[in-house]
Order: C-alpha cells, then structure tokens, then sequence
C-alpha cells in the first residue's frame, strides 16, 4: 500500500475520524465565542480574523484544521509540504519581519522527547563557556531555558540557549563570533534571532537571541522557573510534550504550535 493510500485509509479510520470530528468541534466552538463565521473558501482569511480577535492562542494548528477539514481531515492528515506552506504564511503574521536565511535548511528530523537526562546541565555548561568566551561583553545574559533547563522535564535532547544582548539589529556583534562556533544563522523577526548548528552538524543545541529586559526575554525565563517551581505543572507539560511528539512527529512546527494554549495558561498562572 502506498504512503498516501495509507494515510487517507487511515485519516478515514473510526478513530481518526472520531478525533477529528473532536478537533473540529472544538475549533467551531473557538470560533463563534470570537463571534467569527467560517469562510469555506479562504481558511487563511479565517484564521487571520481569529488571530486578531484571541491572538497567539490563534496557533499554525488552528490554520491546519482551517484548511483539513475542508476534506475531511485531521489537521495532522494535511500533506508535509502544505504545512510548511501554511506555516510560512503564519509565520508572516505572528512574527513582523520573519524571514529564513539562504542556504540554512537542514534534513528532516522526527521530533523525539526523551526523558530528562543530567547530563544537559554539564552540556549547557560547556555551551554557556564557548559562547561568553566568543561573544564578551556583546552577551549580557547567557541562559540555558527551555525544557532541558528543567530538572525531571521530558524534553526534545537539544540545549536552548537565550543569549541577550543590548541591541539586536547588530547582527555583526554576534552572528560571526557563533558561526566561528559552526552555528548558522536560520532565522530573524523583530523579536529575536534564532542559530542552530550547520547542516553537517548533530542538531543538539538552540540558541534564541533577544534583546534585555525585552519580553521575549522576561516571558522565557518566566516559564522556565514555572517549571522548575511547579511539579504538577511540569508533568502535565510532560504528558503533553508526549502527545505532540507523537501526533506531530514529522512537523517540528505543529508539535511547538500544540503546545501554546497550555504555555500561555502557564505563564498567566506564574504572573499571578
């Protein structure tokens, strides 16, 4: 049986079926409290109205079952190569000036959480040396953040690194002194820059930069020390982390996008 007989055989089980239909409702119910009509025709005008009614809780998930249901599908039933394609059109709109750098692609890789692991406190360590060590006084905070920053946190084995500096549109301070460590600039918007290793590279570390005292920066660090403070919050993370590693295993975007609506409960939570 072929891979796309297989998947539609499968996005028509009782089961998927019965989830989608879930997901769906779900989405219908989002909508009309938004006080927003469905428009058949354009899923992305849709959803560009939802997203300007309840903003980030407005997910690249969301625009996926916009457009799968249109067939019948769960949002995870939609093609890889129309995903990114949607995703980049949201990208677009959730982060002003987004853009991928040329030549920064890298193989696909399934998505894997792991449980936690020591180990990635030593391996932040040794990251945090190299880059202060690059980097001087252009670094005014280096922080490990991100799930493998919190201790007993099933979490994807990559290192995040929040690198802070005090001004972000100065790419020249710290852009080459990272690719001397073969990290590779992938992404910017307005907020934030985002480096990973080089294609050839182990992809086991992140580095997110962003401006200090920005909210990108206090809202990172805000729900790492959520975690860490809070047990019952960290495994019901954990068990969801675990669900979207397995719905979104080809689809690094769609298992972070899973994840937002509890992220921003979370960070409500510990403003409180």
């Amino acid at each position: 049986m072929s891979d796309s007989v297989a998947a539609s055989s499968e996005a028509r089980s009782p089961s998927r079926h019965a989830s989608a239909t879930a997901a769906w409702h779900d989405l219908d119910v989002r909508l009309a409290a938004a006080g927003i009509d469905d428009d058949a025709d354009d899923a992305f005008a849709t959803w560009r109205r939802l997203r300007a009614v309840v903003g980030r809780r407005a997910t690249v998930v969301d625009l996926y079952a916009l457009v799968a249901r249109q067939r019948g599908l769960a949002a995870s039933d939609l093609p890889l190569p129309e995903r990114r394609q949607l995703a980049g059109q949201a990208f677009a709109v959730m982060y002003p000036g987004f853009e991928t750098t040329p030549g920064s692609d890298r193989a696909p890789e399934a998505v894997e959480v792991v449980p936690y692991d020591s180990a990635w406190a030593a391996r932040f360590e040794r990251w945090r040396e190299r880059l202060a060590t690059e980097l001087r006084d252009v670094a005014v905070r280096i922080e490990h953040v991100g799930s493998t920053a919190v201790p007993g946190l099933d979490a994807k084995p990559v290192i995040d690194i929040q690198v802070s500096v005090r001004d972000l549109a100065r790419e020249e301070l710290y852009v080459p002194p990272m690719e001397a460590l073969n990290l590779q600039l992938r992404s910017r918007d307005a907020e934030h820059r985002f480096l990973r290793p080089s294609a050839w590279l182990p992809r086991d570390v992140h580095v997110h930069v962003c401006v200090v005292d920005s909210a990108w920066e206090r809202e990172h660090l805000l729900f790492r020390d959520h975690l860490r403070a809070d047990s019952q919050a960290r495994d019901e993370y954990a068990a969801l982390k675990r669900e979207a590693a397995t719905t979104w295993r080809d689809d690094r975007v769609g298992y972070t996008e899973a994840k937002t609506a509890l992220i921003l409960d979370m960070l409500d939570a510990a403003t409180k």
